[in-house]
């Protein structure tokens, strides 16, 4: 059994909320095993920032939204990084749903971005499943939504690079501003 990151999406925002209620029974019943989850909602103000609107975390360890690998992914959707990597450019803003779209986002951040548009919510769930047919009954069937599952360790990896890329992009910038101002 394999942990993974997984991303749900639906048409309607009500929705999302009525699957993390859903997902929360899942996790009762011990047909998921549910390490952390959130719904997490694009703003609609035009500024690309991610927040997370309500979070579950049954291990009850001391992670939290902020501390947790859902708070270091929303972490890196509003950060600097993403609008210095274009992910918020127009190829990847209203994109559709279908399943050409789907596989060809590059990683986990592009992913949130090309689904939950601007004004939606969507859910990121940290599970650890057995069989996969429990949620996708009651994401896909149930409530019309969809799914797209990674690898734990390949948005840890995702993570980690990009708090490189942030960092040394951040010493770069301030180099290139001392040089300017110190001459």
């Amino acid at each position: 059994m394999e942990k993974r990151v997984i991303v749900v999406t639906f048409d309607e925002n009500a929705l999302a909320y009525q699957g993390f209620s859903e997902v929360k029974k899942l996790y009762a019943t011990k047909r998921l095993k549910v390490e952390q989850m959130a719904v997490v909602k694009h703003s609609e103000t035009g500024d690309h920032k991610f927040s997370i609107e309500d979070f579950f975390d049954p291990t009850g360890s001391s992670a939290t939204t902020t501390g947790g690998i859902i708070g270091m992914i929303v972490g890196v959707l509003v950060s600097p990084l993403a609008i210095l990597l274009g992910w918020f450019g127009g190829s990847l803003i209203g994109a559709s749903k279908d399943a050409k779209e789907l596989s060809t986002a590059k990683n986990i951040f592009e992913h949130l971005i090309n689904q939950i548009n601007e004004g939606q919510t969507g859910l990121i769930i940290i599970a650890e499943e057995e069989d996969n047919r429990p949620l996708n009954e009651i994401v896909m069937q149930e409530l019309g939504g969809s799914i797209h599952r990674f690898t734990f360790a390949e948005v840890e990896a995702e993570i980690q690079h990009a708090k490189e890329v942030e960092a040394e992009t951040s010493e770069s910038t301030k180099q290139n501003w001392l040089a300017r101002h110190t001459k």
